[in-house]
């Protein structure tokens, strides 16, 4: 079932409606409207009810029944006729609302509002239609990390319009008929919630290895500051490629040997840091599970393909770099 919604704004000029009983609702033969009631602007005093309801149905009923609601922005219009949204008028109610509002008005003149419903949802999916059309996300300024350069994209305001707000109008100017019915909407600028100035602040170290070069790039601020020659996995074993960030970062650290054929009597256990047996010399950056940039005390593979997944580095080489990358860094492997 449709749900429907009823106006309940009274539009008075002096005193508020007040409830009657509903004993005392029933309009007696012959009784008149009281002097100063109106209904939405039309003046129904010394009326029957019968005499009022018809005035009220040839003033507000062709509006009412049969009208449209105009929507306007951004060059764009959309329309939503009366009878697509579902509107029901009933004069003879309106008619009731004025003789028992007269009855308590004591000769204030009052005027009440008109008995309209309207289909809820069908106001919702027009407004609905609206918003889609005119809404548009703000788009935040992104870094872009190739293996040789590191830029931030612009961003760019959105624009959105108070759905809210708009429903409210479609739907008073669906039941009252003096207000205007050509709706301009109002455009909210929307901004980015990362401009490229907050990212170039922000995103002041990237890392990037290019595997086939054997090149380890450390930019800082969207510049390459130093390159660094490196290893990288050998084919049975490669290094991983994809976007990744410095994860844990180790002064001397400690060797968590993998279970794997390759590290024979050592596969499973731990060495110690600075242990002879330790491949890890100096340093350690994690980048992905047990992947990580460290030093190597093979400092004649450097160049080559020769590591298990990691990226090997001479000891001068980590030792400074370690220094200028903080936790987070992003790092693209390629």
């Amino acid at each position: 079932m449709s749900k429907r919604r009823i106006v309940t704004v009274c539009c008075l000029v002096v005193a508020a409606c007040v409830a009657v009983p509903a004993s005392a609702q029933q309009p007696l033969p012959g009784e008149r409207i009281a002097a100063g009631i109106s209904a939405a602007g039309t003046d129904v005093s010394g009326l029957t009810v019968d005499e009022a309801a018809a005035r009220i149905q040839g003033v507000h009923g062709e509006r009412l029944e049969r009208g449209l609601v105009t929507v306007q922005a951004a060059d764009i219009t959309w329309r939503l006729k009366s009878v697509d949204a579902g509107v029901g008028f009933d004069a003879l109610t309106s008619a009731k609302r004025a003789l028992y509002a007269g009855r308590t008005a004591a000769g204030q003149p009052v005027d009440v509002p008109l008995a309209v419903t309207f289909t809820a949802s069908a106001v919702d999916r027009f407004v609905a239609r609206i918003n889609k059309r005119l809404r548009r996300p703000a788009r935040d300024s992104r870094l872009k990390i190739s293996l040789r350069r590191v830029r931030v994209t612009h961003s760019a305001r959105g624009r959105a319009i108070d759905v809210k707000a708009l429903t409210a109008q479609v739907s008073a100017a669906l039941t009252e008929p003096r207000i205007m019915r050509v709706l301009k909407v109002k455009l909210i600028s929307v901004k980015p919630k990362v401009t490229a100035g907050k990212l170039r602040s922000s995103a002041t170290t990237v890392i990037t290895i290019q595997q086939s070069t054997f090149t380890l790039r450390l930019f800082k601020h969207l510049k390459v500051v130093k390159r660094y020659k490196v290893a990288v996995g050998l084919p049975d074993y490669p290094t991983p490629r994809g976007h990744f960030a410095i994860q844990s970062k180790q002064v001397n650290p400690v060797w968590s040997v993998p279970n794997s054929p390759w590290a024979g009597e050592l596969a499973g256990g731990t060495v110690s840091g600075g242990s002879a047996q330790n491949p890890l010399k100096a340093r350690w950056m994690g980048v992905s599970g047990s992947v990580g940039i460290h030093g190597t005390g093979m400092e004649y593979t450097v160049g080559t393909r020769a590591s298990h997944g990691c990226i090997r580095m001479r000891v001068n080489d980590v030792i400074a770099l370690y220094k200028r990358v903080p936790l987070g860094t992003p790092v693209l492997i390629g």
